[in-house]
C-alpha cells in the first residue's frame, strides 16, 4: 500500500539545487546508450557517429555563448569546471602570477578550491558584497595587482538569485588586463550571456540546472588562454580534459539548450513575482536579495521572523513541498549560509530563511498552494517559537 507520503501530490520547488529531466531530453539520449553508443575517439561508424554528433552539439552551446566551437570543452560538472579555471589557470601562470580574487558569495566549490589553492602558494582577495548581494567594484577595481592571475565572479547567484553586471566587471579585466570567469551555472539559457559584449575569457555552465542531465556540464575557454589541464589521458576535448566523452549527456545537453523559450522565461518571472508579493504579505517577512531584472527568472530566498528555515522546510516536506534553506551543496550543514552573512545578514536572519526556485514546469496552482501552507506553518511555527 502507498504511504501518505506517496499518494499525495508532490511540488518541487528546488529547481535551483537541480531540475527534472525534460521527457524530449531523455528520448534524445536513449539512442546513445542503445543504438549510438560508439567512443567517439574510435575510427569505425560507430565512433565518427558520435563525433559528429559530439560536434554539432559543441557548436550549437557554443552559439549561445557567441564563441567558437573550438572554445567549449565539455566536463562533468560545474564544479570539475570552476577548479579547472581556477587550478588550471594557477599552475599555468605561478610563480610570475599568483593571487586569485573571488567574491565572498561564491559557489562553494570557487571557495573550497581557493583554500586549497592558499596551501599551494596562491594569494586570494575574497571581494565583499553589498546587502542586494552584489559585488564592490570599487574593492575590486583596488584589489587587482600586476600579480593577479583571474578574477571569478558568479554570475547568478545559486541562494540568492542575485545577478552580476558582467559587462561591467568584464569591462573592469579588461582595462587591467586579467583574466575573468564566471560561473554561469544558475544563469545559463535564464539571462543573456555573451562572452563578446560581456568581456568574458571562461564561462562555466552545466545541464542539470536546466532540464538536462546530471553529469554533464561544459567550460568556455577563450582562444589562445594558457591553462594547465587537470585531467591527463587520451588528449580528449582539444587535450585539455582527458576521459571518454559523456556522448548520452552530451546529446542531452544540447537538446535542454534546444527546448528552452523565452515564454517559459517570462511565465517564471510572473510566478516569481506573484510569490514574493503574496508571501512579503505575512508580518515580518523580507526578501533577501535583488528585485525585478537582476534577479534570476525562477529564485526566491525569503526570511521569516521568529521562524527557522529547517523548520519551515520539513513542515512543507510533510505537505508535499520541496524546498531548500540554501545551497544543495551544503544544505545539510549546520553552519549559516556564507552567501547571506556576506549579505550583511546575522545568523538568526539567516537561519529564518528559506530558497524557493522555480522552473518551467511550475505551476500557478502549485505556487497558490504553497502559499497557503508557508502561511499556516509560519503562523504554526510562531506560537510555538513564543511558548
Amino acid at each position: 500500500m502507498l504511504n501518505q507520503q506517496q499518494k499525495m501530490k508532490q511540488i518541487y520547488l528546488d529547481n535551483a539545487a537541480t531540475t527534472k529531466v525534460d521527457n524530449e531530453v531523455v528520448k534524445a539520449m536513449i539512442p546513445y546508450y542503445t543504438e549510438k553508443y560508439g567512443n567517439a575517439s574510435s575510427s569505425h561508424f560507430l565512433g565518427e557517429e558520435a563525433r559528429r554528433d559530439i560536434e554539432e552539439a559543441r557548436a550549437f552551446i557554443a552559439k549561445t555563448l557567441g564563441a567558437s566551437y573550438k572554445e567549449v570543452i565539455f566536463t562533468s560538472s560545474g564544479t570539475e569546471s570552476n577548479n579547472f579555471v581556477l587550478k588550471g589557470l594557477f599552475f599555468a601562470h605561478y610563480p610570475e602570477k599568483d593571487h586569485i580574487i573571488v567574491s565572498k558569495i561564491e559557489h562553494d566549490c570557487i571557495l573550497n578550491a581557493c583554500k586549497w589553492l592558499e596551501t599551494q602558494g596562491a594569494k586570494i582577495t575574497y571581494l565583499n558584497v553589498d546587502k542586494e548581494g552584489f559585488v564592490d567594484l570599487n574593492q575590486l577595481k583596488n584589489s587587482i595587482t600586476d600579480k593577479t592571475i583571474v578574477i571569478s565572479i558568479i554570475h547568478g547567484n545559486n541562494e540568492t538569485g542575485t545577478i552580476q553586471n558582467l559587462a561591467e566587471i568584464g569591462k573592469i579585466c579588461k582595462e587591467k588586463n586579467t583574466y575573468f570567469h564566471t560561473d554561469a551555472c544558475q544563469s545559463y539559457m535564464k539571462t543573456n550571456l555573451d562572452v563578446n559584449k560581456q568581456n568574458l575569457d571562461l564561462v562555466t555552465i552545466n545541464a542539470h540546472k536546466i532540464h538536462g542531465p546530471k553529469g554533464i556540464g561544459a567550460l568556455y575557454i577563450k582562444k589562445g588562454i594558457e591553462i594547465t589541464p587537470l585531467l591527463h589521458g587520451g588528449g580528449q576535448e582539444f587535450k585539455l580534459r582527458s576521459a571518454t566523452e559523456n556522448v548520452p549527456g552530451i546529446i542531452g545537453f544540447a537538446r535542454a539548450v534546444k527546448l528552452i523559450r523565452s515564454s517559459e522565461i517570462k511565465r517564471m518571472v510572473e510566478l516569481r513575482d506573484y510569490l514574493i508579493k503574496e508571501l512579503l504579505k505575512i508580518p515580518d517577512s523580507k526578501l533577501n536579495g535583488a528585485t525585478e531584472d537582476r534577479r534570476l527568472c525562477n529564485n526566491i530566498n525569503i526570511q521569516f521572523r521568529y521562524v527557522e528555515g529547517e523548520a519551515l522546510g520539513s513542515l512543507l516536506n510533510i505537505k508535499g513541498i520541496s524546498i531548500s534553506t540554501g545551497s544543495a551543496c551544503s544544505s545539510k550543514s549546520v553552519e549559516p549560509s556564507h552567501v547571506l552573512k556576506a549579505m550583511g545578514l546575522n545568523n538568526k536572519e539567516a537561519e529564518n530563511s528559506i530558497r524557493i526556485s522555480l522552473s518551467k514546469f511550475t505551476t500557478k496552482e502549485d505556487i497558490d498552494f504553497t502559499i497557503n501552507e508557508i502561511k499556516k506553518a509560519v503562523e504554526k511555527l510562531r506560537k510555538i517559537s513564543k511558548i
